[in-house]
Order: C-alpha cells, then structure tokens, then sequence
C-alpha cells in the first residue's frame, strides 16, 4: 500500500483495474485507492504480470506499506509465484498484518539511538524529490505537525510535516539536492532530553553516491548484452547468471551489484532468484553498484569496434560546441511531467474543438457593480461561474475518463490554469456551479496566490472534471488548450476586444472561447451545446444566479428551426 499524500497512514482499495494475470507496464494503472484527501489512482514503476491481489477492492483500510498485490517478471510462470507469494504472504491481511521486526541497522559515529526520517511520497506518480528547504535546524525542537522542509516532487513543491515531537539531530540531505530516490533517509530526529550530538548515523547515510556516469555506463553495457545475446556476461570473478534462473531484469541488477547467485535464498518459483530477493540482499548488505567488465557478444563487438575506429580518424571529430552566450537549463521535475503529460493526452486523445464569440458588455457592468459594493471580482471570475453553470446543463462534459470509460462527476470542481516559475499547474475551485461568484473570486485569489509560493495541499490541484485557461489579460485574442487529462474538456478563454457592430453601428466587447473536447466521448453536437449554453450565460449574467432553466439549452435548436 502507498503512501499516496504526506497525511496519509492507511487506505482502501476502491477499484483494481487490472485482473490477475494481466502484463502490467511502467505507468499503467492498476487500481483506485480512496486516501485520506481523495480516491487517487496507483501506477506501477515496472513491467510485469499481476500474478496475485492480496487485499480485495472494498475490504477495509489497509496501512501503508502492507502487502496488497504480487507481481511476477515477464517470462516467469505468475500462477507458481501467485501460489508461492500468497502462502508467504498470508499474514498480510488487513486483520492479522503485524509488521516486520526491522533488521539491525549498521551505525557509525555516536552512541544516541535516532528516528530515521525517509523521503516521503507526496504524490501518485513521485519517484524522486528534491529538498528546496529545511525550516528546521540540527538541534532544533520539534512538535507534531511542524513545518520540517519543503520538497520539490514531480508536481510542486509541498512542505513536508512532522510527525512526533522531537529534536532535528541530523540532516542527512542538504538543501538543492536533486534525485533523493523516495525511502532514502534524509534526517534522524531523537526524543527530548536526548543527547542529539552524540546521535548514532546509519552506516551510508551520508557516504557519497556512486558516479551517475559509471553507474549510466555500466547499465548501458549492461542493457545492449541482454539485448544481444539475451544474457549477461560480467567479469572474470562473477559467475555466470543462466536465465532459466533468474530473469533478466535479475541478472542486471545481481552483475550492478557483483553479487553472486550462491549468495542469495530464491523465493519465486522452484527457488528461483527473484528481483525483490537481491534488493533484499543489496539492503541487508548495503552494497553500491559496481562498474564491471561487460564483454559484448563478438558478433555485436565487430560493428562497435568499426565505430570506434572511424572515431579515431580526423573527420569523424565533432566540431566542439561554442559555450558562449549559452547556458544549458535543466528540466525540473514538475516541466518533465507537464510535458509527459501534455505529450499523452494529444497522443491519445483525438482533440476536437468548438469556438463561440460572446460579447461581455453586460458582463462588464455587472462586475462595475460588483467593484462598487466592494467585491473586486474579475471577469474570469463570471467566466468560473458561467462554465460551471453550463455544465449543469450539459453534464456529458462534467467527466472524467478512467481506463477508457466515461465516469461522471458527482460535483463540479473547476481547475483554474495558473502560471508560476516552475510551470502551470491547476488548483481547483470545488463545488464551482454552488457558489456565488464573489466566493469563487475569494477562492481563486488565496488558491493562486499559494500555488505561487508552492503551498498547495495535494488534493488542492489534484482531481478537478473541467479546466479553464485564460489567457486574456496577456492581450491574447484566441488560442486553444490541450486536454487535462483525465478531463474530458478544457476551455481555452481569450481577452476581450472592441469591434463595432456593423448592424447598430455601436461598439462591442466581444470574448472568444475554443473548447478542446475529447472527440471519442464528446461530439462536436454536444460541444456545440455546451458553448452555445456558455455564450448565452456570458451575454446574460443575470441567469447565473436563477437556477436551472431548461429553455437555455433549447436556445440552440430553436436557432435551427428559425
């Protein structure tokens, strides 16, 4: 079970989207766990099969960290490790679950036994954070809930708390270090009245990290002899891993690691060598990847030695690159998932889009007379409020899309586009369509405001059925948005601009509005809907506020009839 928000202690399986014995790849699904902000929805980091569900979808809460589900490498038989993995993890019923006596850590330094402080997972799909702050200092007291450092996770930074009371003894991880893996102890925290100079560090816990490069390059040698002859070769003092022993995702992590089969009690099947047995042995021994000898097979080492030569002559040198006037700019966390995402949803979703002209002149007084009574509300504000208003009367597009099925909304919460140093990000005006828009405004103003200073609670930007991205007080006339995935819809909304209208010959505000909708559940009918229901809120404010009436959304068919 995991830890799916920085509050979250257990939870309950909702949904499993994936059946037993069903392959599995890195990102895919597999099931809805309702925590203690949301139902969210749990990816796996690695490819596989679903070989066994341990806890059943609606069968009570279940700790973090308990055993939930079994999965099998591919190639290996999933029915034996089912049958093996279930029989030793019977205990790890909600019932009867105890947890693990902890293997006795190595320690060095001083004599003060300390709280270990790991790298949480602040969000479904966090791998890796960064620390950006520490509020507190060694030697620091400490208390249950207190601010302890901010992290930057795949999203935005979120402030880490405090779980107990104590004393900030040791900061294992400095501030702006990047790719701190989640698990990793980044401090130790010891009980008042406790000696905190004298605490005792678990052995490695600030040892230096093996060189990304050699690391990079032993995997990559690694990598392309799996590829080629479907088993590692290692060095001389490494016996030869077959593959009907272990997979080869095993063998790649035992020839890191120099580890020796004989070394290691398989668990999978026939007492095969499984990967979770060598991380296992790689804990309890706290090893560091070793670079080896990785010989590729001759027939791949003739065209590499052919490279190599051509790399030695003059002409195949290349030219080295002008450094200056250039500055090479790291994607953060937070972009590389923006842009994962954005990249999945035009990818997968067939975008279709609906553009409207409304004019906002009424708008625009009535907001004067909202700015008179004292409420400074802004356009986007009635823009909120006239989505949310049309989506009650088109509720098709009030959807998200889970495993390709269409799971209607039981609110309306509005996610509101907001530009911040890291990247958009979209906090989330709930229960939109309910409230008035002097409220909405209150909410927007203090949701912006922290999603600028990366303050954002989780369930504060996760979740939302319908986006809005304005982009009109930057001067833009019209654009259109990529769907926020796992909406249906998004609204791309442009400033307003004066024309006169050649029937009156009077001046006009007139807005334009593109909605990009998910041509595989929503058809330009019903798109055509929504926007005509959104333009007729827009040029009638005075209908926000009267309830539903269902000649609005008539209006359209009866254009047709005239």
């Amino acid at each position: 079970m995991p830890s799916l928000s920085p509050t979250m202690e257990e939870g309950t399986i909702v949904k499993w989207l994936k059946k037993e014995g069903e392959s599995v790849e890195p990102g895919d699904v597999v099931c809805d766990i309702q925590t203690d902000k949301a139902v969210v929805s749990m990816e796996v980091d690695e490819e596989g099969v679903l070989a066994k569900i341990l806890i059943q979808a609606d069968s009570g809460t279940t700790k973090v960290g308990a055993l939930i589900a079994i999965m099998a490498e591919e190639g290996e038989d999933w029915k034996a490790v089912a049958a093996s993995g279930a029989s030793a993890a019977a205990p790890a019923t909600p019932e009867a679950a105890e947890p693990e006596a902890p293997a006795a850590a190595a320690t060095t330094g001083g004599s003060t036994p300390g709280t270990v402080i790991n790298m949480p997972s602040l969000s479904p799909t966090m791998a890796e954070g960064t620390i950006v702050k520490w509020y507190k200092k060694e030697g620091e007291k400490m208390g249950a809930g207190d601010l302890l450092c901010d992290i930057q996770t795949d999203k935005a930074v979120v402030s880490m708390e405090a779980d107990d009371d104590g004393v900030l003894a040791k900061i294992l991880v400095p501030e702006g270090t990047t790719g701190v893996q989640i698990g990793v102890p980044i401090a130790l925290m010891v009980e008042e009245g406790q000696d905190w100079n004298d605490v005792a560090i678990p052995a490695g816990g600030e040892a230096a990290k093996p060189a990304p490069a050699a690391v990079a390059d032993t995997q990559a040698a690694a990598a392309a002899a799996v590829a080629s002859s479907g088993t590692v070769s290692v060095a001389s003092d490494h016996p030869f891993v077959h593959p009907s022993q272990v997979g080869p995702a095993t063998a790649l992590l035992m020839s890191q690691f120099n580890i020796k089969p004989e070394n290691i009690t398989g668990s999978g099947p026939k007492g095969n060598i499984v990967k979770a047995d060598v991380k296992k042995y790689i804990k309890e021994n706290n090893l560091s990847a070793v670079v080896h000898s990785v010989p590729l097979p001759q027939a791949a080492a003739k065209p590499a030695a052919a490279q190599a030569a051509a790399s030695k002559s003059p002409a195949a040198k290349p030219a080295p690159r002008p450094r200056s006037g250039y500055t090479d700019v790291e994607l953060t966390n937070m972009r590389k998932v923006i842009a994962k995402r954005l990249t999945d949803s035009k990818q997968t979703a067939p975008h279709g889009y609906s553009s409207a002209t409304a004019v906002i002149d009424n708008v625009s007084r009535l907001r004067k007379d909202y700015i008179a009574s004292g409420y400074k509300v802004s356009i986007n504000d009635f823009v909120i409020k006239a989505v949310a208003t049309a989506l009650q009367y088109v509720p098709q597009l009030n959807v998200n899309i889970i495993n390709e099925e269409v799971v209607p909304m039981s609110t309306i919460d509005i996610s509101v586009a907001v530009a911040t140093d890291n990247g958009l990000i979209t906090p989330i005006v709930k229960d939109a369509a309910n409230k008035p828009v002097q409220q909405i405004s209150a909410d927007v103003k203090e949701l912006a405001g922290r999603a600028r200073e990366n303050k954002l609670k989780l369930d504060e930007f996760q979740g939302g059925s319908f986006t809005i991205s304005n982009l009109g007080m930057f001067g833009i006339a019209e654009f259109t948005a990529i769907i926020n995935a796992p909406q249906a819809a998004i609204l791309a909304v442009g400033g307003g601009r004066q024309i006169i209208n050649p029937d009156t010959m009077k001046p006009e505000t007139i807005m334009t509005s593109t909605l990009s909708f998910d041509r595989r559940f929503i058809d330009e009918a019903l798109a055509a809907d929504f926007m005509t229901v959104f333009k007729t809120l827009m040029e009638r404010p005075e209908l926000l506020g009267t309830g539903f009436l269902p000649s609005i959304r008539m209006d359209r068919s009866a254009a047709q009839l005239q």
